[in-house]
């Protein structure tokens, strides 16, 4: 949504930036007018800059294997926030780990408090003392669940990726103008046989930008919580999957919903504005509950605690394999679609991707993290797992 209402200022806001505008003086901002898409990009700089300083000097690390080792940058974090921002660094007194069944629980009530010296003194140590814990090998993690949950992910990236790059190409891509028909002599017929884009600005694509953003939004905020607890993970993810084949296969006829301007002049007039917001809707509410689910679903099939982020990377390597493959391929073949009079094309490869995805994704089942016992583990009457 940012990208969309910052692209491009100059045209979008001549009041503030441009020619005779209190910023712009005479000729409008400089470097805005030079570079129109700058704006969006520094504001998103800024914000993977400010991200990135902030994991580097707060973050504290959550393995088991690596937290104790020394961090620097939690040094200069702590320091930061004494010197600069005056605040005192949180004590970890009264605070411990809760035990996973009762025996343990009644061994650890036994047990005495840990004293305020007892926790500075561990706080001024850099290298705490280290647990032994066991790790599932790496050729062990490859269970059934896994690969089918990775398998699904992999392929929702895959589309989901498509579209983020394809939608905006569709969005500026000419309309078919048949006074001047691309390809030469073409005339639509046909209920598939069409072709021609939006021809949108880079003003209102951004608007269209901003609807996708505030859509997203406002299901994120007050759709997805209450019903995806209602219905649990591997449902809701299993469910709305198959509506990314539906705003595959409607997307390319936004192009012949009825505009009140003619081509080469950009779509424009209320039933093209529906139509688009009607789309992005159900591509939005499919994407707002399939990616949380996804993210959760691999982190529950994992199959023992020790690997969970080995798990969590090999997702994230497939989900940015497919990402790269995904927009090269549609986009392609969005090109050579247009190249024969059919824009949709692309689209509908893509709406054949999502059902296979969603087919694979019926094999998926919610795991608890801990599939696989190593020796001396077992699990409670809860089905937790706990050492003997």
């Amino acid at each position: 949504m940012t990208g969309g209402l910052l692209a491009d200022p100059v045209q979008s806001y001549p009041v503030v930036f441009g020619p005779g505008s209190a910023l712009g003086g005479k000729n409008g901002v400089y470097w805005m007018t030079k570079w129109p898409y700058a704006l969006p990009n520094l504001m998103s700089a800024s914000f993977l800059f400010f991200s990135a300083l902030a994991v580097t000097f707060f973050l504290e690390e959550t393995s088991e294997i690596r937290k104790d080792k020394p961090d620097y940058g939690l040094r200069v974090g702590r320091w930061i926030r004494q010197c600069v921002f005056r605040q005192i660094n949180a004590s970890s007194d009264g605070y411990s780990a809760i035990a996973a069944d009762e025996e343990s629980a009644t061994n650890f009530e036994m047990q005495p408090t840990p004293t305020s010296a007892h926790h500075e003194t561990a706080a001024m140590s850099d290298k705490p003392t280290k647990s032994l814990r066991q790790v599932l090998p790496f050729r062990r993690i490859w269970t059934r669940n896994l690969i089918i949950t990775l398998f699904a992910h992999g392929l929702l990236a895959m589309h989901v990726g498509g579209f983020n790059a394809l939608w905006f190409i569709y969005l500026a891509t000419p309309r078919y103008d048949p006074a001047h028909p691309h390809p030469q002599n073409f005339e639509p017929h046909g209920l598939f046989k069409f072709t021609g884009g939006l021809a949108l600005p880079p003003a209102r694509i951004g608007f269209a930008a901003a609807i996708l953003g505030v859509i997203g939004i406002s299901l994120q905020l007050f759709i997805y919580p209450k019903l995806a607890h209602r219905l649990g993970t591997a449902k809701s993810y299993r469910i709305f999957l198959v509506l990314f084949p539906v705003t595959y296969v409607l997307a390319p006829f936004i192009s012949r919903v009825k505009s009140t301007s003619e081509p080469p002049a950009g779509v424009s007039g209320p039933l093209v504005w529906i139509a688009i917001t009607c789309v992005l809707f159900i591509q939005v509410l499919a994407r707002t509950f399939a990616l949380p689910c996804t993210a959760i679903l691999i982190n529950n099939v994992c199959p023992h605690p020790s690997v969970l982020g080995t798990v969590h990377g090999i997702g994230q390597s497939v989900s940015s394999l497919t990402r790269t493959f995904g927009p090269i391929l549609f986009s392609w073949v969005f090109g050579k679609g247009l190249d024969l009079g059919v824009v949709g094309m692309a689209w509908w490869l893509m709406a054949g991707v999502a059902v296979v995805g969603w087919v694979v994704a019926q094999g998926v089942r919610e795991g608890d993290g801990h599939e696989i016992l190593l020796e001396g583990e077992r699990k409670s009457e809860d089905g937790r797992s706990v050492m003997e």
